[in-house]
């Protein structure tokens, strides 16, 4: 028998020895570094669950984010002239100043030589960006706009190349704006947004779809999409606003010290790629200034990709075309030869029909996609929401976009469809929609 003394030494050997107690192993147990993390996690979400609410951690889509650009006239728009004209009393002097601005405005767009009075005969309008009028002096910031109806035979007898030319294939514009160290695009209702919003596309030889970005717009169109190279997702997100190609315009704004000038670095790009065409730069006095220097930039850049439109540069991305009916014939080739146990050809396309089979019999030609204008009526933003997404789930829809928004009246739409236009038309009643079939174009109204 081993008798134990008080105050008696013993190896710790004889500790590994002896039976562990189970309640001693709980108490002593403490969570390691990846349990201590996740319950950190948890309790601070709670707590700001609890503080701000939930409704605050999903605005993320909600709120007033877009905005409606403005529909675009097919007329002739020239903006940024700077007038400084004198009279023998106010009206002299601004009428001077207006007959000045028309005419630095058809010498702009390399019109043919016509005096003041036929240029002012072909003038529609003459908007006042601002103006400053004095008893005999006239100084203003004018626009103005042509009809092109009267002054478009007019043109193109200045450079080479300025000739009116058909317009580009619908581009999808992705304006990304890097202002303080964020770039942006949906986000917020920025600066340059609204410039394209309110950009005058009409008399432009591209083709430019702008997305108003409320809702969902604003979570698939970032600042990130610009560098991915996916083409099934640009493929997607093209196919729901009808587009062939997107066009990326960044403008970087640096703030030299506050209230101080405001550098502009603006570049042009494109594609999936994000393809580099141009850049330049503008300086603007101070905050007030940063609008027109946005405006002027746009101008530019509108410049820069109607001149890669004439050169050939950009032309849509074969991995991008709406119609893939030739993908789909080969690929339906394929199944059809590995269903028969065919062998495929080292190029990856099918053999030659079996003797005595029908042509054709092997591959069924996938339909083909065709671009319908649709108008609509749009009292309000949220009758253009419904109108959309009636429209895209509508069968045989491939994909719908807004090309011109008028609130309170009538909006156009360019909608990607399988089919005719009749199979547009019964697809659309289907969906309660009253039809108006005109010459490749559709009027719906409830």
């Amino acid at each position: 028998m081993t008798v134990w003394a008080k105050g008696a030494r013993f190896s710790p050997m004889l500790n590994s020895l002896l039976p562990l107690n189970p309640a001693r192993r709980l108490r002593t147990w403490r969570p390691g570094p990846p349990v201590q993390l996740l319950v950190g996690l948890g309790t601070a979400l709670a707590v700001a669950l609890a503080a701000i609410g939930p409704d605050r951690l999903i605005a993320q889509i909600e709120g007033e984010r877009g905005i409606a650009p403005l529909a675009s006239s097919t007329d002739i728009e020239v903006r940024g002239i700077e007038v400084n004209a004198t009279g023998r009393n106010a009206e002299e002097a601004r009428a001077a100043g207006w007959k000045e601005a028309q005419r630095k405005a058809w010498e702009q767009i390399n019109g043919a030589r016509l005096s003041d009075e036929q240029i002012d005969a072909l003038v529609s309008a003459v908007i006042i960006e601002h103006e400053q009028i004095g008893p005999r002096r006239y100084v203003a910031r004018l626009g103005v706009v042509f009809d092109r109806a009267k002054a478009g035979g007019l043109l193109g007898s200045g450079e080479p190349g300025s000739a009116e030319r058909s317009r580009s294939a619908p581009m999808l514009v992705l304006p990304i704006l890097d202002s303080g160290g964020t770039a942006q695009v949906f986000e917020v209702r920025g600066p340059w947004q609204r410039a394209w919003a309110n950009f005058q596309t009409g008399a432009s030889a591209m083709d430019y779809i702008r997305p108003v970005g409320a809702g969902g717009e604003s979570l698939i169109l970032t600042a990130g999409q610009a560098t991915r190279r996916s083409r099934l997702w640009w493929r997607t997100i093209l196919d729901q606003f009808a587009a062939s190609d997107v066009l990326i315009p960044i403008a970087r704004l640096e703030r030299q010290w506050p209230g101080g000038p405001v550098k502009g670095t603006f570049t042009a790009r494109y594609g999936p790629d994000n393809t580099y065409l141009d850049s330049f730069t503008l300086t603007a006095k101070d905050e007030r200034g940063v609008p027109q220097m946005l405006n002027q930039a746009l101008v530019r850049l509108d410049q820069i990709y109607t001149s890669a439109l004439y050169q050939g540069l950009l032309r849509p991305d074969p991995t991008l075309v709406l119609d893939q009916s030739a993908f789909h014939a080969a690929l339906q080739a394929l199944e059809a030869a590995a269903a028969r146990g065919a062998p495929v050809g080292p190029s990856g396309t099918a053999p030659p029909p079996l003797p005595g089979a029908a042509p054709g019999a092997t591959a069924s030609a996938a339909p083909r996609l065709s671009a319908y204008t649709v108008q609509f009526a749009s009292p309000d933003a949220a009758a253009v929401d419904a109108a959309l997404a009636s429209v895209r789930g509508a069968a045989g829809v491939q994909g719908a976009a807004t090309t011109s928004i008028a609130i309170g009246g009538t909006s156009v739409m360019r909608v990607t469809a399988a089919g005719s236009l009749d199979d547009l038309a019964a697809a659309l009643r289907a969906r309660g929609w009253q039809v108006t079939v005109g010459t490749n174009a559709l009027s719906i109204r409830r």
